[in-house]
């Protein structure tokens, strides 16, 4: 992750290889060490992708919930999908628009004493739907 930052902002550009989760919360525990008291309010620029808090210790979870995705929202080669009009971008395009309406493309997240306030095994997920690499941007916006 590469985050460009201001003074109570940051953007966080997040490269995928395709359908699953990219962690960073590491990048985001940087930006709001030392703040204090607050709430960090997480943005994503994108409509086929998502931003989740989950699980980090067991990969597992991660590699469920892909698939959990992949199974009601399949690809416009599944037979399930002839209903669908948009097919512009391709066949993996409006199932990915489809996850990221039943996810979140925003999240707020209370920061006390400068930290995150995630639970133990708690992490800050992109979850990329498409199947091509993308760089995906996070905007981050803290107010004490």
């Amino acid at each position: 992750m590469n985050p460009t930052s201001m003074k109570n902002q940051a953007r966080f550009s997040v490269p995928t290889i395709g359908p699953g989760l990219y962690e960073f919360t590491a990048d985001v525990a940087d930006f709001v060490k030392g703040r204090g008291d607050g709430l960090l309010t997480l943005f994503c620029q994108h409509t086929s992708c998502s931003l989740l808090v989950q699980e980090n210790a067991d990969p597992d979870v991660q590699t469920d919930l892909t698939e959990f995705f992949r199974r009601i929202a399949p690809s416009l080669k599944d037979a399930s999908m002839s209903w669908v009009r948009h097919r512009t971008e391709g066949p993996d395009d409006m199932p990915a628009h489809i996850r990221a309406a039943l996810t979140q493309v925003s999240l707020s997240i209370p920061v006390t004493g400068g930290r995150l306030a995630l639970g133990t095994w708690q992490g800050i997920y992109l979850f990329e739907h498409r199947e091509q690499r993308h760089t995906r941007q996070v905007v981050a916006h803290f107010s004490a």
